[in-house]
């Protein structure tokens, strides 16, 4: 068996394979009359121009569940002067790269694959026993499923309770922002009462709150049932998009979770995703995720744990809070600047493998001098990542860009140096 029949063998997931033919005149004919001989199906297809080699590049979706799916490839591959296979069931499969979303619509595809709590509540948890907790998770949940890229977010109506448990956590942590939130936090702060709604009394909408982290970074917020795989989440950084819940912790433990809520999402995440540099940060480490192996997977989840949810960084001599966990979080906020805690300098390849409690006050944190310095350490770790090309997110088409040929790259370098003149020009004007 060949080593590409290996990778295909016995797979009911779909596989993407994304080509470029020798032949470059009615490529697409050619290319379906391939898969027509192997009665294979084909569950999506697109043709564009490549930026690759001269001529197009196709992408299709493959079904693996019938026809001769091995012949085809190999047929294909042979006739192809690009050809990339792309797919989940990645294990033990030389030449194959983790599947990865390359359209923003793509994240549509595993928004729903959560691994647990959504509407089903583990024992432990402090809603488990109260039925109305559970039906209203099922509420939330039930947004977060029929939710599709582009669509509004639909908007919920919170109860009194639950506003009161939002006016506890809102209260305690305010207090203590001015004394320990770095400068970034609580710059935005104020932004977002203003344009957001944020204040004590009621709980602010997902979609007004994106509409507001996409004016001034472009990051926007997709609803999401519980917690996804770290692939898949950092995925969705990638591309600016942050996966938030709506619904909020229970009211008996307002200053506990067990899980991320809308406390945690609005009061820690956001403002940060409203710095550009931070913004730039967080978009490195889902770009660095990538087509990554499993185990570089854990090292950027682990960076993730120790910035952008429990980090701190140095601003005018002293330290300051900036992960989400501690800005959510009245308790280990005050713990945290306490001097108790151990702390380390953020160096990616050390922090990526320093082991962590989830379920206690962290014994340890991460201290960044700046997130400019914190992006410069990632796009540095992320360029040691074993890959056969590299990654860049266009902006413009939402989409992610393969860098894998001198002549796509020696084009991407034109438009920069396009750009380099256009601001010295301006530069030099003043």
């Amino acid at each position: 068996m060949t080593e590409l029949a290996a990778q295909t063998k016995n797979v009911l997931k779909p596989v993407n394979i994304i080509f470029s033919l020798n032949e470059s005149v009615g490529e697409l004919a050619e290319s379906l009359k391939i898969f027509k001989k192997h009665q294979v199906n084909l569950l999506g297809i697109e043709s564009r121009s490549s930026i690759k080699v001269p001529g197009y590049e196709m992408m299709v979706e493959v079904d693996t569940s019938s026809g001769n799916v091995d012949g085809a490839l190999e047929e294909l591959k042979k006739e192809s002067s690009y050809f990339q296979v792309i797919k989940r069931d990645y294990k033990d499969k030389a030449g194959t790269v983790p599947w990865f979303p390359r359209h923003i619509q793509d994240l549509d595809r595993f928004a729903n694959q959560i691994l647990s709590y959504g509407s089903e509540l583990d024992s432990d948890h402090p809603g488990f026993t109260d039925p109305v907790y559970r039906a209203r998770r099922t509420e939330f949940a039930d947004i977060a499923f029929n939710y599709k890229h582009g669509t509004p977010i639909p908007s919920v109506v919170y109860s009194a309770q639950e506003r009161g448990v939002w006016k506890k956590v809102y209260r305690n942590l305010t207090r203590l922002y001015p004394t320990h939130a770095c400068y970034e936090h609580n710059h935005v702060f104020p932004l977002l009462e203003e344009n957001c709604g944020y204040s004590e009394e009621d709980i602010p909408q997902l979609q007004k709150v994106s509409d507001f982290l996409k004016s001034v970074t472009g990051f926007q917020l997709r609803p999401v049932a519980g917690l996804l795989s770290s692939r898949d989440f950092l995925a969705g950084l990638a591309f600016r998009v942050f996966h938030s819940t709506q619904y909020i912790r229970h009211y008996t433990r307002p200053n506990y979770t067990p899980e991320p809520d809308v406390c945690h999402e609005l009061l820690g995440h956001v403002p940060l995703f409203a710095d550009p540099a931070f913004a730039q940060f967080s978009q490195e480490i889902g770009l660095a995720s990538l087509g990554a192996s499993d185990e570089l997977i854990g090292q950027l989840a682990t960076c993730y744990w120790f910035t952008v949810e429990f980090g701190l960084c140095r601003q005018n001599g002293q330290l300051k809070a900036y992960g989400a966990g501690l800005l959510s979080s009245y308790g280990e906020l005050e713990w945290c600047l306490s001097g108790k805690p151990e702390l380390q300098s953020f160096d990616p390849v050390k922090t990526g493998v320093q082991k962590y409690p989830i379920t206690e006050q962290q014994p340890l944190y991460s201290v960044t001098e700046s997130f400019e310095d914190a992006k410069a350490k990632m796009i540095d770790f992320a360029s040691s990542i074993p890959r056969p090309f590299g990654v860049r997110y266009d902006p413009y088409t939402q989409t992610i860009q393969l860098l894998d040929s001198k002549r796509q790259i020696q084009k991407l370098i034109g438009n920069i140096n396009t750009e380099i003149r256009t601001l010295c020009d301006a530069f030099n004007k003043f």
